[in-house]
């Protein structure tokens, strides 16, 4: 990674936010990139780490224009490719307090699709702000697509009997299917009872 390079953009993104739609698609070119081209869900890449640095750039440059750093948020993630988007992704919970609910649109568009990097990158820290409802068919869409739950930010203490309830079900359409359950799912899972015989 070219940290001279990031710096200087990161600098110029601050003073200047418009620079954001020159500087985002070709981060990856000219600052850094961890080579190939298909990451496994959650697996850290330089050039998102590059984006999500431009991203905190240009918040601190609208830290004052909540809907105009909404607006450049947006246009990033409409005309960026996979990449571009997923690191839109990432960086969102790093603007979250000035963006505030603003970009949540942003995490349905992403959990519409069956890409698992995108998915993965939606249940972030920014996930937060989703309903519970939508946020409970979030963990869902990772376990059809295949994301590791350790990435659902706050699972542990936002999972709640409903959720089990939608695993369990699940979890029954896949056995039905003959079909395996993930492992991520069993935790979930009512404990098997126990039945003994009466000799």
């Amino acid at each position: 990674m070219n940290e001279t390079l990031l710096a200087e953009w990161c600098a110029e993104i601050e003073a200047d936010p418009t620079r954001i739609r020159t500087r985002f698609p070709a981060a990856a070119r000219e600052v850094g990139r961890t080579p190939g081209t298909s990451p496994e869900p959650g697996a850290d890449r330089v050039e998102d780490d590059v984006r999500v640095r431009l991203l905190d750039a240009l918040g601190r440059g609208l830290a004052d224009d909540a809907d105009g750093l909404s607006a450049e948020i947006h246009d990033l993630y409409r005309f960026g490719d996979a990449d571009e988007r997923r690191a839109v992704l990432l960086g969102l919970g790093h603007l979250s307090e000035v963006l505030g609910d603003r970009a949540v649109d942003l995490l349905h568009d992403a959990l519409r699709t069956n890409d698992p990097r995108l998915v993965a990158a939606a249940v972030g820290t920014y996930a937060a702000r989703l309903d519970d409802a939508a946020w409970r068919q979030a963990v869902l869409k990772c376990l059809f697509v295949g994301v590791p739950l350790r990435l659902v930010a706050g699972l542990e203490t936002r999972a709640d009997d409903e959720l089990r309830r939608m695993v369990a079900d699940y979890a029954a359409e896949r056995r039905a299917a003959g079909r395996e359950v993930p492992a991520d799912a069993l935790p979930f899972l009512p404990a098997p009872t126990t039945t003994t015989r009466e000799s």
